[in-house]
């Protein structure tokens, strides 16, 4: 049955081409909405280039119809701009309110048609709480939205018979012909020997040659970093592997998700010269005042933000001394003087071609799915993307640990060959930062 999805701008906000992913229904957009719009559209920052983009769209949808009588979309359905609805909000809703105003008009589309299904989609959790009072039926706008207990995790633990271990270390290969049948490309694997089960093996399911091969192991480690665990030995086959072009690593605090990245991107552009550069970049989500509020110029103002991929550099290169103006010590300042090293935020990521580097995103629960297709895109030829970030740890108020890039990104890029997965639960930063983990 055909139904009318009213839109909240926040979902605007979030993905400016949401009125087109409706399929055949009705989409209606309030014109309070398109007030509100406006208010976003002279911002630079990435609200205000959604709202620019939301406004020309719909402006060239006008010029095929009338958007009070309602405008084809290309997927068959229709986009109307209602001026607003008659019904009467409890006084507890006030009508000078923009959001009460975006319920009361669906409550009036919901009685002009009261067989046609009404659904008002908004990213806010307390407007949906308010509608669900009114008897609206309300919808957080990523359909796709994945649970953090039920994001795929990279890695599978298989029992198997007592001779397969074996025969997986010599012969360096493993097919499964009574295993699973559902292994995702790059899937590592945890072989138990069935009867000893401390007799294990790792591998990672290569479905270019249909079976497990073992996993890189560094005999001398990555700029003096050894795998602790099974999940960073995951990770470092995957973060080494030129085959592989995007890599996601999602785990908690102490874990080794950017220390990792780091050692390996320096491993493939410095030592083994298979990138360019190692571009490392983090988004800026201040909790409070902005970045520009910050004294001094750019590389001053970028500095506090930047910090923590700095203590990295600074600890694979054994610096512990004084830091020079950009924060980072000796070591890496010569590498990015020799171009082969670069911090910078993804602020001006827009437009971009990124060709032959190892890129780095730290902290990339904080983008949208939209902002993490911006940056993927970038990517030129023989580029690599690394993504790290933690679900539970989101100060970007637009996303939360369902629907951010990150798990949208690991959720849609699962199943392809050219990407591999890991999410890493074991912390590693020290004793006391792993119960904080578990127990804070």
């Amino acid at each position: 049955m055909r139904k009318a999805f009213i839109l909240d701008t926040n979902v605007l906000l979030f993905d400016p081409n949401a009125v087109l992913k409706f399929g055949n229904n009705d989409v209606v957009i309030p014109i309070v909405v398109i007030e509100e719009i406006d208010r976003f559209k002279r911002e630079m920052s990435e609200n205000g280039r959604h709202a620019r983009h939301f406004s020309r769209l719909i402006d060239d949808m006008r010029k095929t119809g009338e958007l009070s009588r309602g405008v084809k979309l290309p997927s068959g359905g229709l986009l109307t701009v209602e001026l607003g609805g008659n019904a009467t909000l409890p006084l507890e809703l006030p009508m000078d309110k923009a959001d009460n105003r975006i319920l009361a008009l669906a409550m009036a589309l919901k009685k002009e048609q009261p067989k046609r299904p009404t659904v008002f989609v908004t990213k806010d959790v307390n407007l949906r709480i308010k509608a669900d009072a009114l008897g609206i039926l309300a919808e957080d706008y990523e359909p796709s939205n994945v649970e953090p207990d039920q994001l795929y995790t990279g890695i599978l633990t298989l029992n198997v018979d007592p001779h397969m271990v074996d025969d997986f270390y010599q012969q360096k290969r493993l097919v499964l012909k009574d295993g699973p049948q559902n292994l995702k490309p790059n899937q590592y694997l945890i072989l138990k020997d069935s009867a000893n089960p401390n007799h294990t093996a790792m591998g990672r399911y290569s479905k270019e040659l249909d079976c497990v091969v073992p996993v890189y192991k560094p005999a001398e480690g990555l700029w003096g970093i050894f795998p602790k665990n099974a999940e960073q030995s995951f990770a470092i086959d995957a973060l080494m592997n030129d085959d592989i072009k995007l890599v996601s690593l999602v785990g908690k605090a102490g874990t080794g998700k950017t220390l990792l990245a780091i050692a390996a991107g320096l491993a493939k552009t410095v030592d083994e010269g298979v990138y360019q550069r190692l571009l490392v970049s983090r988004p800026v989500f201040p909790l409070g005042k902005d970045i520009g509020f910050l004294p001094g110029d750019i590389e001053e103002k970028l500095n506090p933000w930047m910090q923590p991929i700095y203590d990295n550099i600074d600890f694979l290169f054994g610096a512990t001394g004084a830091k020079g103006r950009r924060g980072v010590g000796k070591g890496g300042q010569e590498l990015m003087n020799q171009g082969l090293l670069q911090i910078e935020p993804l602020t001006y990521i827009r437009g971009r071609s990124i060709p032959q580097q190892y890129l780095i995103v730290d902290e990339s629960q904080n983008l949208t799915p939209h902002e993490i297709k911006t940056i993927i895109t970038r990517a030129g030829d023989d580029t690599k993307i690394v993504l790290t970030g933690d679900s539970f740890q989101i100060d970007n108020p637009y996303v939360d640990a369902a629907n951010n890039g990150l798990v949208y990104c690991v959720e849609r890029f699962k199943d392809e060959s050219i990407s591999a997965h890991i999410t890493l639960t074991k912390g590693e930063r020290s004793k006391l930062s792993e119960l904080a983990s578990n127990l804070l």
